[in-house]
């Protein structure tokens, strides 16, 4: 062997060696980060509450929450699929219902906002006041437009009872729109087009894209959006989180959670109201 291939070779192992130390330190740093995984709506997403709450949490306790955000009907099959760890959603009635099936252990309201609906400044269908079931009488009557979250989400079921509410059992008029869409994207299609729209109040307060959508109806005590957490049932899915998972139900629920969640606000307005009980 040449001069030349042995200093070859011999950088070669130098470099191996450099490597695997670094490689073993990153596995043992991951390894001893402890994380959950919980399935969530968008609404508690695109609020900005998460970016805000969830470090707080890690810096309580050490455990990473990781926030897979989609309808409250989708958040809740996941649970039922045992693909998360705990479920933090707005649909109570859902929620009791995953609950008397067994996939999760126990619900738990945490807080609560509302809903309004949001519709031009200009306000066509002059639905402007409180009653969220004569407004929505309005915009059926005048062929409005509408764009409906259409994806089985917490604030979907909600704006359904509202048209039920109405004496309207499934909108049909020619400009009802169903997304299939979070809050945020309802929220910019109803901005582009000059429609209306359901949103809950903590979207809104944080959506950018306004044009001019203003808040029209709010206030009515039907309006009102209770959030839930929910540890998922470990005796149907095995490889749930249960410590962990229990460490946050325990702490979102407690003193110093719940104050973390009245502390979250935009431009001075509070987004959330904590009201957890044991």
């Amino acid at each position: 062997m040449t001069g030349l291939h042995m200093i070859s070779r011999t950088l070669k192992c130098f470099r191996a060696a450099a490597i695997i130390p670094l490689a073993l330190v990153a596995t043992v740093s991951i390894a001893q980060t402890p994380s959950i995984v919980m399935a969530s709506t968008t609404s508690t997403e695109q609020s900005g509450l998460f970016p805000y709450l969830l470090p707080e949490f890690k810096k309580a306790t050490g455990i990473e929450v990781k926030v897979v955000a989609v309808g409250t009907g989708q958040a809740i099959d996941m649970g039922r699929r045992g693909d998360a760890d705990v479920l933090f959603v707005h649909d109570q009635v859902a929620e009791e219902k995953v609950v008397a099936e067994g996939f999760a252990v126990k619900r738990f309201p945490v807080m609560y906002n509302d809903f309004v609906l949001i519709g031009p400044a200009a306000d066509p269908a002059k639905t402007k006041g409180k009653d969220i079931a004569e407004a929505l009488t309005k915009l059926n009557a005048g062929n409005a437009s509408f764009v409906s979250r259409g994806d089985k989400s917490g604030t979907h079921a909600a704006e359904l009872r509202y048209w039920k509410a109405a004496g309207v059992e499934t909108p049909q008029f020619a400009n009802y729109k169903a997304c299939g869409c979070g809050m945020g994207p309802a929220l910019n299609m109803a901005a582009s087009i000059g429609a209306y729209v359901l949103a809950d109040r903590g979207t809104w307060l944080n959506f950018k894209n306004r044009a001019d959508l203003a808040v029209l109806v709010e206030g009515d005590s039907k309006l009102f959006n209770q959030y839930g957490v929910m540890l998922v049932n470990a005796a149907k899915h095995p490889q749930v989180k249960t410590a962990e998972g229990q460490r946050f139900v325990d702490w979102v629920t407690s003193p110093a959670g719940q104050a973390v969640i009245a502390g979250y606000k935009i431009n001075g307005e509070q987004l959330f109201f904590p009201n957890a009980t044991k």
